[in-house]
């Protein structure tokens, strides 16, 4: 399967402590993101384990640039200890990272999170309005 780190493009990933969504910016119509689920060897969630950080971590180290989004509220410590872990292992990845947002992922769908991150790539200025799980291009 070819994905977003394949052919260097840049790319959001939605990182929670229990799976990771990647997408790449300039996907074609109908393209799903990767997922990544954070499982055991006997396929039980095993949330922030640092097989599923080495696993997020492999699927972005071809990307061009990676914008993390992660939660708002409560989870935002997931993004920020992936963010944590490349940082300490893989510096050659960190590098690549050029922003996290926190977002109420819950709330976004596939769509509204592709737009953020072609909004943020494109350097459009974007707010979060708290209510609405939508982004919204300031200007």
């Amino acid at each position: 399967m070819t994905t977003a780190a394949d052919i260097g493009s840049n790319v959001v990933a939605a990182v929670d402590s229990q799976s990771t969504s990647i997408y790449t910016t300039d996907a074609a119509p109908g393209q799903w993101p990767e997922h990544i689920v954070a499982v055991d060897q006997h396929g039980t969630c095993e949330a922030g384990s640092s097989a599923y950080w080495r696993e997020v971590t492999e699927a972005l180290s071809r990307a061009g640039a990676i914008l993390v989004l992660g939660h708002g509220t409560g989870e935002a410590s997931a993004a920020c200890y992936w963010i944590a872990y490349v940082d300490r292992y893989r510096k050659d990845v960190a590098a690549k990272v050029i922003g996290e947002v926190r977002v109420d992922l819950d709330r976004l769908d596939d769509e509204q999170v592709l737009r953020l991150a072609q909004y943020y790539f494109a350097g459009i200025p974007v707010s979060i309005r708290r209510r609405a799980p939508w982004p919204i291009a300031t200007r």
